[in-house]
């Protein structure tokens, strides 16, 4: 009898549709990428003259005047665009809606189910207001983007519930590789931070997606690291700031992430919806009359601070202005992403703490502290330290000298912030009822892991009752399934209840 290896999963054969569509989704998610980004080039072009290589430069010419009218009409742009697809002229179909737009929640609580066309257009307002200078990320639309062709190529040839979780999550990685050109970050983000495992038979599909996705993109964009930034030595000062800004960083993530999730938690509805962008985007854009840094997704900011820095007073106001306006925007109901303006954060705490130390400490570099700096928040705001640790590689180039205090600082904060906030900038954005079992009666949530399903069934041989996210019952679990699980249900470290509900027709 043969011995069982440790790095063989009987749940990892996804079958042949499986293996085909991973290629074809990164293809899509490539070119679907590079579109987006032309059309980002575009309307900043037109509303501030100028592309995204100097974006900031751009703005901080701009009139001040000017800055507040821009954001005004982004404002507009994501009331109107609201209003389109709430009013259906883009249908959501059956699993439209919740969660604003939350990939996280599609991909857990609807099987990575998503709106096709509706995704689409979500993905097209969110460029745009991102381009005319909300505080917002740009890799939302590609992530989107890339996670709607998964969804669709998956229930078009009739995979499990499952594996379209699966293949959404690898679309919406392979988004974010091809517009940053961070192949291997992207699967990574896909594993961790998307699905939380990084189980052996993820990988290769993952990898799979994300490379063709960057190779695709880069037909339209150009082969280049997001940050230009120099070679710093390593120093015991680098060191020594390192195992300090640690436990800071995780600090500031676990505030960052609970003023995201306070927030997104207070998006208007109904017809507050249609007026607070207008208002909400033009405060921002009154405050980046005396702050230009805040506007857009951070990204020249960061590099700038990465290659050198700024006065301390700039920096002591933009360490809470920038996360501020990211979190306003979010609030008012501007579409965007988070990742960028993590990163711009993160670097604008590095170097304002790099300026605290060395008054005490000389000889460490500000930019490799605010590159150190920023790398741990993002690490622990998103609960992904390998995948942080990664991306921020591939963004720079240039990390891998300073590996040793970069995995210092990632662990304090992921300690630090982990008692604090266990929750990622991802997680704190889904808002799920509560429903308390009652006794003789054992409810689960549909979002609930293999494990947990496993440690609910009732010892009684009784039903397992799956709600989903709103509340509503969806149906039993399937018993037999749930002990003697098949293919289509794994890899089982992302199975969910959902995956083994039998449906009900009626509310019991």
């Amino acid at each position: 009898m043969s011995s069982p290896q440790p790095n063989l999963d009987p749940g990892g054969d996804f079958g042949w549709r499986f293996w085909c569509l991973a290629p074809v989704t990164g293809v899509a998610a490539g070119l679907s990428a590079g579109l987006l980004m032309q059309l980002l080039h575009r309307v900043q072009a037109l509303a501030w003259g100028t592309g995204a290589a100097d974006f900031q430069a751009a703005v901080t010419a701009a009139r001040p005047l000017h800055r507040v009218l821009a954001l005004a009409l982004a404002g507009l742009v994501a009331a109107a665009g609201g209003l389109a697809l709430r009013r259906g002229r883009i249908r959501a179909g059956p699993a439209g809606g919740g969660h604003s737009g939350e990939l996280s929640a599609a991909i857990w609580f609807r099987g990575g189910r998503l709106p096709f066309l509706r995704t689409l257009a979500q993905g097209v307002l969110s460029i745009t207001v991102v381009g005319l200078g909300a505080s917002l990320g740009r890799e939302a639309a590609p992530k989107q983007t890339g996670a709607a062709f998964g969804s669709l190529f998956a229930r078009g040839l009739g995979l499990s519930p499952s594996h379209t979780r699966i293949l959404a999550a690898l679309g919406a990685g392979a988004g974010i590789a091809a517009v940053y050109e961070v192949p291997l970050g992207g699967a990574l983000f896909a594993l961790e931070v998307l699905l939380g495992s990084l189980a052996l038979p993820l990988v290769a599909p993952a990898l799979l997606a994300s490379g063709l996705a960057t190779a695709t993109a880069w037909l339209l964009l150009p082969e280049r690291a997001t940050y230009a930034i120099p070679a710093e030595p390593v120093s015991q000062a680098l060191i020594a700031f390192s195992l300090l800004v640690g436990p800071l960083a995780g600090l500031a993530a676990a505030a960052y992430v609970r003023l995201i999730g306070f927030a997104d938690a207070r998006r208007p509805t109904g017809v507050a919806a249609l007026i607070a962008p207008v208002p909400g985007l033009a405060l921002v854009g009154a405050v980046a009359m005396g702050l230009p840094q805040i506007l857009g997704n951070g990204k020249d900011l960061a590099e700038q601070l990465f290659t050198g820095g700024l006065a301390w007073p700039l920096l002591a106001a933009l360490v809470l202005a920038k996360p501020l306006a990211t979190a306003l925007c979010l609030g008012c109901g501007a579409p965007g992403g988070l990742f960028t303006p993590t990163i711009s954060f993160g670097a604008v705490l590095g170097g304002l703490a790099a300026y605290a130390f060395s008054r005490v400490v000389p000889g460490a570099p500000p930019g490799a502290c605010a590159l150190v700096a920023a790398t741990a928040v993002l690490a622990a705001a998103t609960q992904g330290p390998v995948s942080a640790v990664v991306l921020m590689l591939e963004l720079t180039r240039r990390l891998d000298a300073m590996m040793v205090p970069v995995l210092l600082a990632v662990a304090g904060s992921m300690l630090v912030a982990r008692f604090l906030e266990p929750r990622s900038l991802y997680a704190c954005r889904i808002r799920e009822i509560d429903r308390a079992a009652q006794p003789g009666d054992p409810a689960i949530s549909v979002a609930a892991p293999y494990l947990a399903v496993l440690r609910a069934m009732p010892v009684d041989g009784g039903p397992l009752r799956v709600f989903d996210e709103a509340g509503a019952y969806l149906g039993p679990v399937d018993a037999d399934r749930v002990r003697a699980p098949c293919c289509a249900d794994g890899p089982l470290s992302t199975a969910t209840a959902g995956d083994f509900v039998v449906l009900a027709r009626r509310v019991p």
